[in-house]
C-alpha cells in the first residue's frame, strides 16, 4: 500500500471529522434540538442518519473512491439545509449549521479523494480518451 502524505492525512482527518459531525448533527437536530411534533424523534433521527451510514465503512477505511461517491449522499443534506434556510425561519440556525458542516464534508471528501487517488495512481480518463476507446471498440481500428 502506498504511504499517505501528511497533507493527505490532514485532508482525510478533515473529511472524516466533517462527515461524522454531520451524522451527529442531524441526529441531535431530529432527536433533541427540534424533534418532529407528531413522529417518534428517535425513528426520525435514524431515518436521517441511515443514508450517511452507507459509505461509512469505506470512509473509515480511507478509500478515495468512497469519499468521492459519498458526496452524492451529502447533496441530499445540502439541499435539505438550503430548503430549510428558505422556508423555516424557526430552524434557520439549525439549517445553517447543517449547510456549513455539509459543505466542509463535501470539499474535504473531494480534496481527499483527489490527493489520495493521485498518490495511489488512480486516474480518471479524459473524455476524449474514453470516446476514442469506444469508437475503436464499436467501429474497429481506423485505417
Amino acid at each position: 500500500m502506498t504511504p499517505m502524505s501528511q497533507h493527505t492525512r490532514r485532508l482525510r482527518l478533515g473529511a472524516l471529522t466533517a462527515y461524522l459531525s454531520l451524522m451527529v448533527w442531524v441526529g441531535l437536530w431530529q432527536s433533541l434540538l427540534s424533534p418532529h411534533p407528531h413522529l417518534n424523534s428517535l425513528i426520525m433521527a435514524g431515518v436521517w442518519i441511515v443514508p450517511l451510514l452507507l459509505p461509512l465503512k469505506g470512509i473509515l477505511a480511507g478509500k478515495p473512491y468512497t469519499h468521492a461517491w459519498a458526496n452524492f449522499i451529502l447533496m441530499f443534506y445540502f439541499l435539505h439545509a438550503l430548503t430549510m434556510l428558505w422556508v423555516d425561519e424557526g430552524e434557520r440556525w439549525l439549517a445553517l449549521v447543517e449547510l456549513l458542516i455539509t459543505s466542509c464534508a463535501f470539499v474535504a471528501n473531494a480534496m481527499f479523494a483527489r490527493h489520495r487517488g493521485r498518490e495511489l495512481g488512480i486516474k480518471l480518463k479524459k473524455l476524449s480518451e474514453v470516446e476514442k476507446e469506444e469508437k475503436t471498440r464499436h467501429e474497429g481500428p481506423s485505417a
